[in-house]
């Protein structure tokens, strides 16, 4: 019988995309379903497989979006389906990475759900993506939501801070200005998926949140100087203004966490 750290890897380890996101949707039934029921042990791979496009750059050598209607929405779903797709891997990470008897069944359920939600963006965002001749692996990408992943692989708490509390979370903060610009050129069906991603990540940053402050319960540490500090470390610059309290109040992450480190 597979593990779900077994799971895990199997996806980690396949590069195509289209097969990764099968894989992540037939696992998550599966544990969903009470087939898979052992956590098990597996050790996942220091970097997920990949395919051999998109072209990775630095991100300052990325290449500034296109002009024209179509090419601007091109670059937008590729840079949210790049998103999308190292999310998934983020989602199995996690759980292989970081198993432990003493997480309760739940700490699992909602990061199985957290890939599964990634998988389905992905698939919707290359969806969105063929509709205007294009495809993921058309645009070069850059890899900086995977390097925060390797900086964060030795610890549990600094993962959820940094990737769910803090990335993640400044996706709700920059979603709704980008759905608003799509809103007089975008088809129904567009901001319809669109809206969805955005829907779903509020319950993405509101796992991390939670996990983050079982951690600190567990510990006896404050919260908010813990996260506080983690950030710090990783963005001595703060974070970015402005923050989107409607959505962040909705995750559960208080804004005495990072109110005081936006700039």
């Amino acid at each position: 019988m597979t593990s779900l750290c077994e799971a895990a890897v199997e996806v980690l380890t396949t590069a195509d995309p289209a097969r990764k996101t099968a894989l992540t949707l037939e696992h998550a039934r599966r544990w969903q379903a009470g087939e898979i029921t052992e956590i098990g042990r597996a050790a996942p791979p220091d970097r997920p497989a990949r395919p051999h496009k998109p072209e990775i750059l630095p991100p300052n050598k990325m290449p500034r979006r296109g002009t024209g209607a179509d090419a601007g929405k091109i670059a937008l779903f590729h840079a949210l389906a790049h998103i999308e797709f190292n999310a998934i891997d983020l989602g199995w990470d996690i759980i292989a990475r970081f198993a432990d008897p003493a997480l309760p069944k739940a700490f699992y359920d909602d990061w199985v759900q957290v890939a599964k939600d990634e998988a389905e963006h992905f698939e919707a965002l290359e969806h969105l993506l063929n509709r205007l001749g294009s495809h993921y692996g058309a645009l070069p990408a850059h890899d900086g939501l995977w390097q925060a992943a390797e900086k964060t692989a030795a610890s549990l708490a600094h993962r959820l801070a940094i990737v769910p509390m803090t990335l993640e979370a400044r996706a709700l903060d920059t979603a709704p200005h980008s759905i608003a610009k799509l809103a007089g050129s975008a088809d129904a069906e567009t901001l319809r998926e669109l809206t969805k991603i955005v829907e779903e990540e509020v319950d993405h940053v509101a796992a991390g949140t939670r996990w983050f402050l079982h951690l600190c319960a567990q510990d006896g540490t404050d919260p908010a100087s813990r996260y506080q500090a983690y950030v710090r470390d990783y963005f001595p610059y703060g974070l970015k203004k402005p923050f989107n309290y409607e959505g962040r109040d909705r995750t559960g992450l208080p804004r005495a966490f990072y109110e005081v480190l936006g700039n």
